[in-house]
């Protein structure tokens, strides 16, 4: 499997390095300036290694509410922070660039990035409207841009969205496989912080032959060894912050109680 390749553990753990809000966004600190996004995403990333988290993705989390077309503005200020902060990344690395898959995989070109996470297949109805997508032109794009081996994590359960069409969660992840071959699928709960439902991580597991299943969100030290029984690592982020609030800064003891867990759930494999 890749994800043993790149991470070079089963079952691995990426967890999320939250940007703060960037120029453009509605909360962008204009007096700390991109100097503040820079510290902040800095003192996130050292803290996630240092509690022994196995990869680790930038996003612009704090991009609220988001587009499903970036402005060029954010995918700049991206490539800016994360070149600062190469030379101080010891795990492996992705982006995200909410909500948008194009941009993700330029940002990730643009920066050696291994992979991305995004919405890339499929319709919702969702809180930033109605959600189309363009597998087809998105992985084409990939290949124009020189992106060929940058893994791809489709997220086929999006936070604050419904699927249009009924489907159920099983003929969704099939269809996913065989028409798109994702190098991963992503499960998630309603929103960042929210706990998936082990269930529906569990159908889809059982639907897909071929390919890696991610829980997505609501991961937490007391719920991890369960989730992992049913898919083949997670990303996670609001448990590593402070009193695992979504906003807070990354608390590396957190961090690391986590990480105890995973690595006894391992050694059981």
């Amino acid at each position: 499997m890749w994800m043993k390749e790149l991470f070079g553990v089963e079952k691995p753990i990426i967890a999320m390095c939250h940007m703060q809000p960037m120029p453009g966004d509605p909360a962008y600190d204009a007096d700390g300036g991109m100097e503040k996004v820079l510290e902040c995403a800095r003192k996130d990333l050292l803290a996630l290694q240092e509690g022994g988290v196995d990869g680790v993705m930038f996003s612009n989390e704090f991009s609220l509410p988001y587009l499903t077309k970036v402005e060029t503005v954010t995918v700049a200020s991206m490539a800016a922070v994360i070149g600062e902060l190469k030379s101080e990344i010891q795990i492996p690395y992705g982006v995200n660039c909410l909500w948008d898959p194009v941009a993700s995989i330029d940002l990730a070109v643009a920066v050696g990035g291994k992979f991305i996470r995004e919405i890339i297949t499929g319709v919702y109805a969702s809180d930033f409207g109605l959600w189309n997508t363009n597998v087809g032109a998105t992985v084409r794009h990939k290949m124009a841009v020189s992106g060929k081996d940058i893994k791809m994590l489709y997220n086929i359960v999006p936070e604050a969205a419904t699927y249009l069409g009924g489907r159920e969660i099983e003929s969704i992840a099939k269809t996913t496989e065989f028409n798109n071959h994702p190098d991963a699928l992503c499960v998630s709960g309603l929103t960042a912080g929210s706990e998936t439902d082990t269930q529906i991580l569990m159908r889809v597991k059982n639907a897909v032959k071929h390919t890696p299943v991610l829980c997505n969100t609501g991961c937490n030290k007391d719920n991890i060894r369960r989730q992992l029984q049913y898919s083949d690592g997670a990303v996670c982020a609001t448990t590593f912050k402070v009193d695992g609030v979504f906003e807070n800064p990354v608390d590396v003891n957190r961090v690391k109680e986590f990480m105890a867990e995973v690595k006894d759930f391992r050694s059981s494999l």
